[in-house]
């Protein structure tokens, strides 16, 4: 993606069901459950990178003893310095028992985060700073083992505010600035609220059902009680992805499939999805349950993982975004006019490869098709036939991502110069002035990159035509259920739509959109409905991308610019399962949404910096 826009967070949990000596004598090491969950962490460690957290629960601990433990560290290295943590720990008691790793009963009583419940947490963050403050877990301490809560979670909520009112809690600024400050408190509340006196018998799922209800957001989450219960739970609309596996050792979640199955080594039908509104609880005891905690509703799984977020050695994902390219290869020809012997075709490193691919093979296939029209029409010499066979769609891979490249130059010309160098280039790839480039990205969100760097780069090789095309719809919205994307301002689309209106004189609907968010906000019906759609309203999505085309080209490049989309058809087509659009459609899936696309739109209008929730 060239705007880089920040990742969903990534999750991993794993019970241990079986004590820690079994898993020493059969894989030859009692470390098998902190192992797994530095793998299981790893492998999704393209979902954050400001912080990682683990914490552990151990079970059957002697009263006095600490059960509960936590280590954060923020910054892009904190996977390997949690786990270098943990190492440490274990030499240094080496260094008194250089046995030990042959008593894992000693190890869990020495070690820290020796535990049968554990769980993992890689931090991208979209609220609050990036320090260690903020990096999940969080915990709750309590005298009472069963109101101990540790919780972490890959979310949004839109609605921390109303929580907090209505628990009338008076958190610390670090609380009340994250969603988790105001999830745990929640959890806490009626946790605490239980009537269970015995720790084995905590109606745990009682406890979800009254806490998440008040939730306005996409979550996926997890918490460790302890008494030794767990659970992870997702929302009801399934915004936020979760996968498990379980077998007659362990039970594991995590926020993509590919990690468990690669970390487990185990195969795809073995992993399933966690169902929108469900939870996995296990207690204490290891007894396990899938169940409903929230009432059925439409599901509205993120599509930007499906574009995006999630790795694409998912086998899913990787079908999905090839159908994402190969449904955008009837525009493509329909703008070069069908003429690919003077076209060439690439992608903006790294993550538009697949789609890439899938572009590729939808021009092929439409070269097929002119073959087998040609060769059925009439008789072809020898050399017309092998002209006609080898003909092949032109593949150059033309966009090299380069070191990432820091500059001390802060006058902003300087500075912009510099930014040109973030990609190099492929030369001598492009027939000067003859030549179409066409690169297809992942998305084209504030098109910063596209304008300072990328069109500028692609102009050096002298095409006669530059098409950028996006996997992607255009990106009209805020999200708010997790991606960093808040301010209405920042979108190339909004931008490119408020200069349509004043160039064809329609300031009004700006300003009659405006009006009316106020007075939804002064009657308390802000979240009723999403106001800012009128400001698109009035023109075709060919429109916008034409006027999102002259923004985007600077006035040195000398190649003419295009920008294609997908469509919101095309996308269904390629994610059937995954109808989460409300950055393309401002379709939010709960009321809070509509309230963040309003409040981001009077922040533009009244000129205030700052999220729109």
């Amino acid at each position: 993606m060239s705007d880089a826009i920040r990742h969903e967070c990534g999750l991993a949990y794993i019970r241990l069901l079986k004590p820690l000596a079994y898993y020493h004598r059969k894989y030859g090491t009692a470390f098998y459950g902190l192992n797994k969950l530095y793998l299981l962490m790893e492998k999704q460690h393209n979902r954050g990178q400001d912080g990682a957290g683990i914490a552990t629960v151990k079970l059957n601990v002697e009263p006095g003893h600490q059960f509960m433990h936590r280590l954060r560290i923020s910054g892009p290295q904190a996977i390997s310095q949690i786990f270098q943590n943990v190492q440490q720990e274990v030499a240094e008691l080496e260094k008194m028992y250089p046995e030990i790793r042959q008593y894992p009963g000693l190890l869990k009583g020495y070690l820290r985060f020796m535990g049968e419940t554990l769980l993992g947490h890689l931090r991208y963050g979209t609220q609050g700073k990036n320090n260690v403050e903020f990096c999940h877990p969080f915990l709750k301490p309590n005298i009472n083992p069963t109101r101990n809560l540790t919780m972490a979670g890959n979310f949004n909520l839109v609605n921390t505010d109303e929580l907090f009112a209505m628990l009338d809690a008076h958190p610390t600024t670090t609380i009340r600035e994250s969603d988790l400050g105001a999830m745990i408190e929640t959890v806490h509340y009626y946790l605490c609220m239980a009537d269970d006196t015995d720790p084995g018998n905590l109606n745990l799922e009682g406890v979800l059902k009254q806490a998440v209800t008040h939730f306005d957001g996409g979550y996926v989450c997890s918490g460790l009680v302890g008494n030794g219960d767990s659970f992870v739970i997702r929302d009801a609309h399934g915004i936020r992805p979760a996968f498990y596996y379980k077998s007659d050792e362990v039970i594991v979640v995590a926020s993509e499939r590919p990690a468990i199955m690669t970390t487990f080594n185990v195969a795809q039908e073995d992993v399933h999805e966690l169902q929108p509104g469900h939870a996995i609880i296990v207690k204490a005891n290891g007894n396990y349950s899938n169940t409903r905690i929230l009432p059925e509703k439409e599901l509205k799984a993120c599509s930007f993982e499906r574009i995006y977020f999630s790795r694409g050695s998912d086998p899913d994902i990787y079908r999905e975004r090839m159908k994402l390219g190969s449904n955008l290869a009837g525009k493509v020809l329909e703008a070069v006019d069908n003429d690919l012997k003077n076209t060439i075709v690439s992608f903006i490193p790294n993550t538009a490869e697949t789609a890439f691919y899938g572009l590729i093979k939808g021009l092929e296939d439409y070269l097929n098709d002119i073959k087998i029209q040609r060769i059925t029409s009439r008789t072809l010499s020898e050399d017309e036939m092998r002209e006609l066979i080898s003909r092949r769609v032109r593949i150059e891979k033309i966009a090299i991502k380069d070191v990432k490249m820091r500059t001390f130059i802060t006058e902003d010309a300087s500075r912009n110069e510099m930014v040109q160098h973030v990609y190099d280039i492929t030369y001598g790839t492009v027939n000067r002035d003859v030549d179409t480039l066409v690169v297809i990205d992942d998305s084209i969100v504030r098109g910063t990159t596209l304008r300072e760097s990328i069109i500028k780069m692609l102009d050096r090789l002298g095409p006669k035509r530059i098409i950028v095309v996006s996997s992607a719809p255009q990106i009209r919205y805020p999200d708010c259920y997790g991606i960093d994307m808040s301010r209405m301002g920042d979108f190339i689309a909004f931008q490119a739509a408020v200069a349509l209106l004043k160039e064809r004189g329609m300031e009004n609907v700006l300003t009659e959109a405006h009006q009316k968010c106020k007075a939804a906000e002064a009657a308390g019906t802000l979240m009723a409905e999403n106001y800012v759609k009128a400001v698109y309203a009035p023109f075709t999505p060919e429109e916008v991308s034409a006027q999102i085309a002259k923004m985007l080209r600077p006035d040195d490049v000398n190649a003419s610019v295009d920008i294609i989309y997908q469509s919101i058809e095309g996308l269904y087509d390629a994610c059937p399962n995954n109808h989460g659009d409300w950055y393309f459609t401002g379709n939010y899936p709960t009321p809070g949404g509509n309230r963040v696309a309003n409040k981001a739109f009077m922040n533009y209008m009244d000129r205030k910096e700052g999220r729109g929730y």
